[in-house]
């Protein structure tokens, strides 16, 4: 008789008032996610495909009101949810918590400390994962005075730009490098305010993965040279598309203006997070339509600058409870035989509404 298999104890943890079971190791934001975009902190450094990645940006920061179901003493300090593993009976509180709101505006100034104003110009803007952050849990004012370091723009591969003046060091690029290619030669140099993204004594990026670190930066530091000016996210259209590709998995996103394909990148998650790399000659070489087998529009959130094609208070962010309602709607199944039912004790102008067969004479 084989053994059969033992499955771990499923640990229960609330998140801002909503219970849910996860497994043993699983962390406080990957238990978020679980519950939905209602309670799930943002993150900024944070990015599951990527081992290693998190505890950099401190932009998801949570308040652990009670440690666990045996020791429900609160953790002195927010903890940083990328990071810390849920315990059985652990209490956290997210957006619930005022502390934790106003720790995430001092995130989002210090992470605005040297970053330029320059979304006008930036081909970020509309996708940008600070953008949005700062519009969620920013301040509406800066106390900020002293002179942004700057740097040079510059060439990193025949395809990359890196304008290092918006680059908030998530290492999300450098752990793609690391993980998806086998010669990495850029990451970080200097320490403290000095530290930058940089190549190897001015080597270029030119390995056939590297435009995915285009795709995993969250801000404007790393752009597409080849869509550098070309239009706006909000005036273009994205279509899911794939294709037969020796290298990858050939699963794209089209992004047309008209009926022109203007960039190529690769598909995303409800986290923005890329689902799978793919390689540089489906982003960068086939740019036509005739290349790719269309599958359909991609799903875009309706709080997307892409669907809304403006920033709206009102509609980009709901109030903490409707995403909580929305998290914790449930729709209902009502299966009962409608036959069964006591007619005769309704009066004959409500059945006839709501059961109009009733009315008919039998055969």
């Amino acid at each position: 008789m084989a053994e059969q298999e033992i499955k771990p104890q499923l640990l229960k943890v609330t998140i801002d008032g909503i219970e849910v079971e996860v497994e043993p190791g699983t962390t406080i934001l990957q238990a978020a996610r679980k519950i939905g975009p209602a309670v799930a902190p943002p993150a900024m450094c944070y990015y599951q495909p990527l081992k290693g990645s998190g505890g950099k940006c401190r932009a998801c920061l949570v308040r652990v009101a009670a440690g666990s179901a045996k020791d429900p003493r609160p953790m002195p300090k927010l903890v940083a949810s990328c990071l810390t593993t849920v315990q059985d009976g652990m209490i956290v509180e997210n957006e619930t918590s005022p502390q934790v709101v106003e720790a995430r505006k001092g995130v989002v100034e210090f992470l605005l400390l040297n970053h330029p104003l320059d979304c006008p110009v930036c081909d970020q803007a509309g996708e940008c994962d600070l953008q949005n952050f700062a519009f969620d849990h920013g301040r509406e004012t800066t106390r900020y005075e002293e002179d942004r370091r700057t740097f040079e723009k510059r060439d990193i591969g025949p395809y990359i730009q890196l304008h290092m003046t918006r680059c908030i060091l998530c290492y999300r690029c450098v752990f793609t490098a690391d993980q998806i290619t086998n010669k990495r030669v850029h990451g970080v140099m200097g320490r403290g305010d000095a530290a930058e993204i940089s190549t190897y004594i001015e080597k270029a990026i030119d390995n056939d993965f590297s435009g995915n670190v285009i795709d995993v930066c969250p801000v404007g530091a790393l752009t597409d040279k080849t869509y550098r000016f070309k239009n706006r996210v909000w005036f273009t259209k994205p279509v899911d598309a794939h294709r037969d590709c020796p290298t990858c998995s050939g699963k794209v996103t089209l992004w047309y203006r008209g009926e022109d394909v203007i960039r190529v990148t690769a598909r995303k998650n409800e986290w923005n997070e890329v689902t799978e790399f793919i390689c540089n000659t489906c982003r960068f070489d086939k740019k036509k339509t005739s290349d790719w087998t269309i599958e359909g529009p991609t799903k875009i959130s309706r709080s997307s600058v892409i669907s809304a094609n403006k920033y709206r208070r009102d509609e980009i962010k709901p109030s903490f409870g409707q995403r909580l309602a929305a998290a914790e709607y449930k729709s209902i199944h009502d299966e009962r035989d409608t036959s069964q039912l006591n007619i005769q004790q309704l009066p004959p102008e409500r059945f006839a509404k709501v059961l109009p067969s009733a009315l008919e004479p039998e055969p």
